[in-house]
Formats: C-alpha cells, sequence, structure tokens
C-alpha cells in the first residue's frame, strides 16, 4: 500500500529548491508597496519552472497543474489519477511588497483527492507538511519536526479568523459578522492561512470566489485535514482537485472540528 512517502518527500525538496530561487531574488528586489493582488514576476515563473523540472523528472507519467503559462506545464500531461498541483509563489503580493506573506504550495493527489502537500514559506524557512494518514509537521529553519494540531476552540465568538489583508483590519466584514467572529489573522497567502489553521493558530479559514483553481488551495487542505480539522466546500461536501480546467467553484470552508457544522448552517 503506498503511504506517499516518496511524493511528500518529492514535494518538500521541490519546494526548497524553488525556495532558493524565490529567495535570491527576494533579496534583489526592491519592496512595491502598491503591489495589487493579481501580480505576477518573473520569479514565479522561474520557480514554477523549477518545482516542474524536478518532479516530471522524477515522475515522468504524473499528471500537472500550475499557475503559470510556462514551458514545462505546456509540456505536460494535465490530467491522470495521478496529479501534482503546483502554486510557484502564492500570495505574490506579499513577495513584491516584501512582508514575507508569500509560499510555495506543491500538492499531489490520487483520484481527485489530495494525499500528500507541502507549504513552504521561503522568507521564514518554514515548511509545514502532512501526508495520508500520518499527520501534519511543520518545521522552522534546522529545528526539530513538530506535530501540528488545529485548535479545540468550541466557540465561534472565540474563534480566529484567517483572511486577507483588509482597509481596516478591525471590522468584521461580512463572512466574520455572519459568524460573530471577532479575532482575526491577515495575510496575503492562502497557504499560509491554511498553514496557521494546520498550525492552531487560526480556527477559520474561508474561501468564496466565485471561481479559483486547485492550486489555489491544494497543498493546505491535506495540513488541515491532517492537523485534525476539516476541509470541505461551501456546502460541507469534499473537496475535488482535477476537474476539467482545475476548477474550483464551490467555495472552501475550513476550520477547527468542533465549529465546522456551526459555520456551514450560519452561512447558510
Amino acid at each position: 500500500m503506498n503511504n506517499y512517502e516518496v511524493e511528500l518527500r518529492a514535494a518538500m525538496h521541490a519546494s526548497k529548491l524553488a525556495a532558493n530561487v524565490i529567495l535570491k531574488a527576494y533579496g534583489l528586489r526592491e519592496a512595491d508597496p502598491t503591489a495589487q493582488a493579481n501580480i505576477t514576476t518573473q520569479t514565479d515563473l522561474a520557480s514554477q519552472e523549477t518545482i516542474l523540472g524536478y518532479l516530471m523528472a522524477e515522475f515522468p507519467s504524473d499528471a500537472f497543474a500550475a499557475e503559470e503559462d510556462t514551458n514545462a506545464i505546456k509540456g505536460a500531461k494535465l490530467s491522470g489519477e495521478r496529479l501534482w498541483v503546483v502554486d510557484p509563489i502564492d500570495g505574490t503580493r506579499g513577495f513584491a511588497r516584501k512582508n514575507a506573506e508569500f509560499s510555495v504550495m506543491i500538492g499531489f493527489c490520487i483520484g481527485g483527492k489530495v494525499v500528500a502537500g507541502v507549504v513552504c514559506e521561503p522568507a521564514l524557512d518554514r515548511y509545514t507538511y502532512a501526508r495520508l494518514g500520518f499527520g501534519c509537521w511543520t518545521r522552522t529553519g534546522d529545528g526539530p519536526d513538530t506535530r501540528c494540531y488545529t485548535q479545540a476552540t468550541p466557540q465561534l465568538s472565540e474563534a480566529i479568523f484567517a483572511r486577507s489583508h483588509t482597509k481596516n483590519p478591525s471590522e468584521p466584514g461580512e463572512f466574520a459578522g455572519k459568524l460573530g467572529v471577532k479575532r482575526f489573522l491577515e495575510s496575503y497567502s492562502a497557504g499560509v492561512k491554511l498553514a496557521q489553521l494546520a498550525r492552531g493558530e487560526a480556527d477559520i479559514y474561508l474561501n468564496d470566489y466565485p471561481t479559483y483553481r486547485d492550486w489555489d488551495l491544494c497543498a493546505g487542505v491535506i495540513l488541515v485535514t491532517e492537523a485534525g480539522g476539516i476541509a470541505t466546500d461551501g456546502k460541507g461536501n469534499p473537496l475535488e482537485f482535477g476537474r476539467p480546467g482545475n476548477l474550483q467553484d464551490r467555495g472552501l470552508v475550513s476550520s477547527c472540528a468542533g465549529i465546522h457544522q456551526e459555520i456551514l448552517r450560519k452561512l447558510s
């Protein structure tokens, strides 16, 4: 029986290779405080080519999905039972603004279900990673590998809501208002937010975009579920990866286990 150790090890190595590319560029660039959410840099492209170059050599029969339109993805197999899902820099605005809020996300799926993944935060030299049935773990720098668990937060009113940056961080906004949440943790990267949830630093992360893509959440979902949390679509159904166009259009509700059903009820 495959325990996906080989695939996770490859994902970790690929993310490390990408982090080296990213950090070299990160050290040379000037911060752009006006960078917008849709920014793409040459470093996004270089990171993706680095990741795909390694993984495609290691797993030549596998399928790949990745955010950027680079040469490697143009020549890749795009669908199959075994699927790698890559976001070379998630939260590029954080990279461009040089606030460390960006990540590399690499997920591996079997039959539409993510079974291994890593979220690497290059600026912090932090890796949060998981494989099916073996828990979620994190390591920073040369420190030890530490098991991650989501919080046991029983009340929504006590929950910490991970979300993107807002103009007024003290304002709850539509969804936090519905849930009665009053505490927030803001970041530009979805991968960072899902890793925060897995590490017990936040309790809730939602995505309500009408359409987004597999690479926006794949790697982070396995972190949350292996840390004891729950990640579903907006109606409580299992998430599926590798649909046509790598489309995600059903929303994301991820949280620690004790409050998930209440979130779904309140948002419905």
